[in-house]
């Protein structure tokens, strides 16, 4: 029996040397607790082999010093491994500190054993034919046992508490440990009590100490796991198939029985229906996936399909599983999204960035096809609004939406590129002019209360540069809109190259305004005023560039361009300066004459026009009434009762209004009984009629008497010839101006010709 044991213990102790060097070598975080366990149980193991085995009494003291001394060993490693295993709290720190504490305290005092002899002794007896010395305890072995116990059921303790709290996945593997432990210290307690001189309880602890280390490192719970994975996958929202290697279904989780309507778990059918339902299901793929629509209109459902291989452990083929995810809610929303980011919410039309995408993708996927692009804009929307209200407004621009999307035909794109502004992409062969013309001068808008005649114009721009930027294009096509902007007979205009050099040009000349302005080569020429007597008494300023590039710039090459972008203000700002420094000069001189100054109705829109020229003659010290006020009824087109006011206010300031190009409006004279001027500037076109047209002339006396009867100057420019000066003379017109005098002259020049007309009278 010896023999045997002793066998039995080396095997143990090579086994657990074993487990304590893989343990050493893992990477998991509780290896270096197995290993401490592991590597202290072989100590009392050894120690009982060397008792078992020598049969010399020095020996085997040694053997049961080793023993006892492993023991506590044993326990306080047993105690890391628990608190590091099951997870123990750090607020139960000190619980393993003063457990090592005690159990220090235990090995100290079997030391003393030698000098006190009060923990055991051995004696000789006779086992199998051979001497052996027996363990016999006193006081501080019983001492001993009831440290080790004592820690051994705090261990116990512990592991009965996180077998009951665990989920069972975990509480397997605490079970599995818990029932070792009770079956070892059972067999130890059976030891002490039955008094048989081998301690055959070293045997459970050895494998109690290899179980641990399997446990603890290898052990997992597959049946469990499996059944755990049957629930997950259950509880899972995507419907799941499993297949055998011939493609066969073998199982399907709760979402996937429902969708195939699988009863009593008969999977034969599984593969052909889903074959049916969404004819590929990735059979031949190690791994596929593809995104599958069933159904149309409001019933129409997205899914996700997910096919993967599973090998086993030969890396062979041995099944695979398909997965199938409803994602209609998501796509529905995805979709929707979509399309409120891709299109206006008043018009259902596209938005202006994504019109430009598609007209690049359209463009680019038909090379060869010539294209359009058209600008549609409603010309006086905002007097649509200001009338009938932004409801009716936005009925218009839907209306308009709708009128497009019936018009144009289904391959053709178009969008809403913001306010009351439409583009279009189409091909050319599909455009038909006449009968879009036709329809936009017909395009009248009711919505059973008001009913108006919207203007619509339309720019066309022909794509003769296909990879040109979209943004590009459509800005050409409302470049062409400039030329027909203001008529009523034609709606549809073409942009040309003269187009981009206009906009080329008044780019540069914008850009050089301010330099122009301070280098002194935007200058003032002055036109002379007569009186009817033939006296120069003062001239209308006139604004020149003279360009070191292009020479001299007549003002309507240049004037328009500042009109429309808004930079007239600041060079009509500079040329009052320029008139009040003139001014200032000729009073200085002794020089008894005006200047008139034209002010834009755009002036309104950037400064304070009262303000402004207040300002400027009191730093020249100049006196209002020289400094002339002229005006165009364009001026009294909006925001009427203020300009009212403007000009009141001037002419409470001390300056002369004069009303220019009387008569080429239609609403000259319902504004004449309202505005407050002193000068009526008669329009030249009445001129040039008059020799021929009695009726002309008729209303040219006409207005020059009423001019009288209201007690404003008359004025006619325009005057190219003796006869038309004799004949407005007789009629009774102060003022004259026009090339019968003189033409706009350079100061130098107009100084000049004024001194000698002053000679001359």
């Amino acid at each position: 029996m010896r023999f045997g044991f002793s066998i039995l213990y080396v095997l143990l102790i090579i086994a657990l040397m074993i487990c304590a060097f893989f343990a050493f070598k893992t990477k998991k975080a509780i290896g270096k607790s197995v290993f401490h366990l592991c590597a202290a149980l072989i100590f009392p193991v050894a120690g009982n082999l060397m008792i078992i085995a020598s049969g010399n009494e020095m020996v085997s003291t040694i053997g049961a010093y080793i023993y006892y001394l492993g023991m506590d060993l044993t326990m306080s490693a047993l105690m890391k491994f628990t608190h590091d295993y099951c997870g123990v709290d750090k607020r139960y720190n000190s619980l393993r500190l003063n457990t090592n504490i005690i159990i220090a305290m235990d090995a100290v005092q079997l030391l003393m054993n030698p000098f006190f002899h009060h923990a055991f002794s051995l004696t000789p007896i006779d086992v199998d034919g051979f001497p052996y010395y027996k363990l016999v305890p006193y006081t501080g072995q019983s001492i001993h046992r009831v440290v080790d116990y004592t820690v051994f059921l705090s261990v116990l303790i512990i592991f009965l508490f996180k077998f009951f709290r665990s989920p069972r996945i975990s509480s397997e593997r605490y079970s599995v440990i818990l029932l070792t432990m009770c079956f070892v210290g059972l067999w130890s307690t059976f030891y002490i009590f039955a008094g048989t001189p081998i301690d055959t309880s070293m045997v459970g602890y050895a494998i109690f100490g290899i179980m641990i280390f399997y446990f603890a490192l290898y052990y997992r719970p597959m049946r469990l796991l499996d059944r755990m994975l049957a629930g997950v996958a259950s509880q899972m929202p995507e419907a799941l198939y499993f297949f055998d290697g011939t493609g066969r279904c073998i199982w399907a989780n709760r979402q996937g029985a429902k969708f195939m309507n699988v009863r009593n778990e008969s999977y034969d059918s599984v593969t052909d229906q889903l074959i049916r339902v969404f004819d590929d299901i990735g059979e031949d793929e190690d791994r596929w996936s593809s995104r599958k629509t069933i159904g149309v209109g409001e019933t129409t459902k997205y899914y996700v399909l997910e096919r993967q291989s599973l090998n086993d452990v030969h890396n062979k083929v041995a099944g695979s599983f398909l997965s199938i995810r409803d994602v209609t809610k998501e796509e529905k929303a995805l979709r929707v999204e979509k399309y409120n980011a891709t299109h206006d919410n008043l018009t259902d039309l596209y938005t202006k960035e994504y019109l430009y995408e598609c007209t690049a993708r359209m463009i680019g996927e038909h090379p060869g096809e010539n294209f359009l692009i058209a600008f549609i804009n409603v010309t006086d929307f905002k007097i649509i609004n200001d009338i009938y209200g932004s409801d009716f407004g936005d009925f218009v621009l839907k209306k308009i939406a709708s009128y497009i999307m019936e018009t144009m035909p289904e391959d053709s794109v178009y969008g809403r590129m913001g306010g009351d502004k439409f583009g279009i992409c189409i091909a050319e062969r599909e455009f038909d002019e006449a009968k879009i013309e036709k329809s936009l001068s017909d395009f009248v808008v009711s919505d059973g209360v008001n009913r108006h005649n919207i203007l619509l114009h339309m720019g066309v721009y022909e794509v003769s540069e296909p990879d040109l930027d979209p943004s590009i294009m459509y800005d050409r096509a409302h470049m062409a809109l400039s030329v027909i902007k203001n008529e009523y007979q034609r709606r549809i205009s073409y942009y040309d190259d003269k187009m981009r050099d206009s906009v080329i040009w008044s780019q540069r000349l914008s850009s050089q305004l301010e330099d122009a302005i301070a280098l002194k080569h935007v200058v003032p020429y002055i036109q002379p005023i007569l009186n009817t007597e033939g006296k120069i008494v003062g001239g209308e300023a006139l604004v020149r560039w003279i360009h070191p590039e292009y020479g001299f710039l007549a003002p309507d090459m240049f004037v328009p361009v500042f009109e429309k972008n808004g930079m007239i203000a600041e060079l009509d700002r500079y040329m009052w300066r320029c008139a009040c420094e003139i001014l200032a000069r000729w009073k200085k001189e002794g020089k008894d004459l005006f200047i008139s100054i034209n002010i834009s109705p755009k002036d309104f829109y950037f400064m304070n026009v009262n303000e402004e020229i207040l300002k400027i003659t009191s730093a020249y010290d100049i006196e209002p009434r020289k400094l002339r006020i002229e005006i165009t009824e364009t001026i009294m087109m909006t925001d009427v009762s203020n300009r009212l006011k403007n000009l009141m206010k001037l002419r409470d300031d001390g300056f002369i209004v004069e009303m220019d190009d009387f008569g080429s409006g239609y609403s000259s004279l319902n504004l004449l009984k309202d505005m407050p001027v002193d000068v009526l500037k008669i329009d030249m076109a009445f001129l040039k009629q008059s020799k021929e047209n009695i009726k002309t002339q008729k209303i040219l006396h006409n207005i020059i008497k009423m001019s009288d009867d209201l007690g404003i100057v008359p004025l006619t420019e325009g005057v190219e010839t003796i006869e038309q000066y004799r004949m407005l003379s007789e009629m009774g017109c102060k003022l004259f101006q026009g090339y019968y005098f003189s033409k706009p002259l350079p100061l130098e020049e107009f100084e000049k010709y004024a001194y000698d007309n002053l000679l001359n009278n």
